[in-house]
C-alpha cells in the first residue's frame, strides 16, 4: 500500500510539474498564473519593506530639516553644552536633558538587566514545569500594562515611600524615574531571555555535567555564552522601550531643567521636556525647532546605543 500511495504521489507531482512547466498554450493558462501571482506576491513584500524604511528616512529627514533651524537663532555650542534652558528669553541649552537621558538609561539598565536574567534562569533552569507554566503567561501580562499605570504607581505610592526611606521632601527624580522604568522594562528582558535560554541545546548541558561542572558552572560558564545573542536582543529592546518612555517618566522625575546632582533632584529627560513644552509653543519658531532637535537627539541616541550594543556583540562572539 505504501509503495502504491508512493508511486501515485510521485505520478501525481510529475504531472502537476509536467502541467507548469508544458502549459496549455493558452494567454493566461495555469502556469502563467502561477508565474503572476509569484511575481505579484514578491513585489508586494518589496513594497511593504521599501515603504517601511521610506516612512523612517521621511520621519528622520523631516526632524533633521526642522531641528537643524535651531541653529540660525543658537550656536551649537550653546545648545549642546549650556545648562541654561529658559526659552522665554531665547535661551535654549540642552545639556541638561541629554545628560538625564542617558543617566536615566544608564541606571534603568543597571538595575532591570541583572534582575532580569536572574529571573530568566529561575524561569529556564530552575523552577519546575507546573509553576514556569503558571508564571510565564503572569509575566506577559506585564508587559502588556499601559505606562500611565506603571507611572501613576510610581507617583502614588514609589514617590511617597521614597520620601519615607531616605527622609527627603522630594522623591522624585532619577531614581524614582528609573525604578518604574526598570519594573516596565523587566517583563522584556526577562521573557526573551527566559527564550533564549531555553532555546540553547540540551547537548551543551549534558556535555558540561558529564565532565563533571556543578549546575551553577554549567548555568554560568555554558548556558548563559550559548543565550548571549538572545540576551542581548532583549536587552536592545528593553533598552528603547526606556529611551522611548514618555508618560511614566513625566510623572516621577519631577520636570525640572536642571542637571540632577544626586539621584533624588528633579530633573528633566529629551521625552519628558518634549511632552511639558509642547502646548506652550508657537509653531515655526526657534523653540518648536529646538524641539524637533531634541527628538532627533533622541533618535540619534537610540541608534548610537543600538550600534554598539551590536558591535559589542561582534566583538563577544568573535572572542569566544
Amino acid at each position: 500500500m505504501l509503495e502504491t500511495s508512493s508511486t501515485g504521489a510521485t505520478a501525481a507531482q510529475g504531472e502537476m510539474t509536467h502541467s507548469l512547466k508544458s502549459g496549455t498554450g493558452r494567454g493566461f493558462d495555469r502556469r502563467a498564473r502561477l508565474r503572476w501571482a509569484n511575481k505579484t506576491f514578491k513585489m508586494f513584500c518589496i513594497a511593504c519593506a521599501v515603504f517601511v524604511c521610506l516612512v523612517l528616512f521621511l520621519i528622520l529627514f523631516f526632524m533633521f530639516r526642522t531641528g537643524v533651524l535651531t541653529f540660525l537663532d543658537v550656536s551649537p555650542l550653546e545648545f549642546f553644552f549650556s545648562a541654561d534652558w529658559t526659552p522665554e528669553e531665547d535661551r535654549f541649552g540642552a545639556l541638561v536633558f541629554i545628560f538625564g537621558t542617558f543617566a536615566l538609561t544608564a541606571l534603568t539598565l543597571l538595575i532591570a538587566v541583572p534582575v532580569s536574567i536572574f529571573i530568566a534562569i529561575f524561569l529556564a533552569e530552575l523552577t519546575p514545569k507546573w509553576l514556569k507554566n503558571m508564571l510565564r503567561p503572569v509575566i506577559d501580562l506585564l508587559v502588556g500594562i499601559p505606562s500611565v499605570v506603571y507611572g501613576y504607581l510610581g507617583f502614588t505610592l514609589l514617590i511617597p515611600a521614597i520620601r519615607s526611606v531616605t527622609g527627603t521632601s522630594m522623591g522624585d527624580g532619577l531614581l524614582a524615574a528609573a525604578l518604574v522604568l526598570a519594573i516596565m522594562v523587566l517583563p522584556t528582558i526577562s521573557r526573551l531571555s527566559d527564550d533564549a535560554i531555553t532555546a540553547v541545546p540540551h547537548k551543551y548541558i549534558q556535555a558540561s555535567y558529564a565532565l563533571g561542572a556543578t549546575r551553577f558552572q554549567t548555568i554560568f560558564k555554558v548556558t548563559l555564552p550559548a543565550a548571549r545573542s538572545g540576551i542581548m536582543y532583549a536587552v536592545i529592546l528593553g533598552m528603547a522601550r526606556a529611551i522611548g518612555e514618555t508618560m511614566a517618566v513625566v510623572m516621577v522625575i519631577g520636570n525640572t531643567p536642571q542637571l540632577a546632582s544626586s539621584l533624588l533632584t528633579p530633573t528633566s529627560v529629551l521625552t519628558s521636556n518634549i511632552v511639558m513644552q509642547i502646548p506652550n509653543v508657537e509653531f515655526d519658531s526657534t523653540w518648536n525647532n529646538a524641539l524637533y532637535l531634541m527628538g532627533f537627539i533622541l533618535l540619534l541616541i537610540s541608534l548610537l546605543m543600538i550600534v554598539a550594543i551590536r558591535f559589542l556583540e561582534r566583538k563577544g562572539a568573535r572572542g569566544a
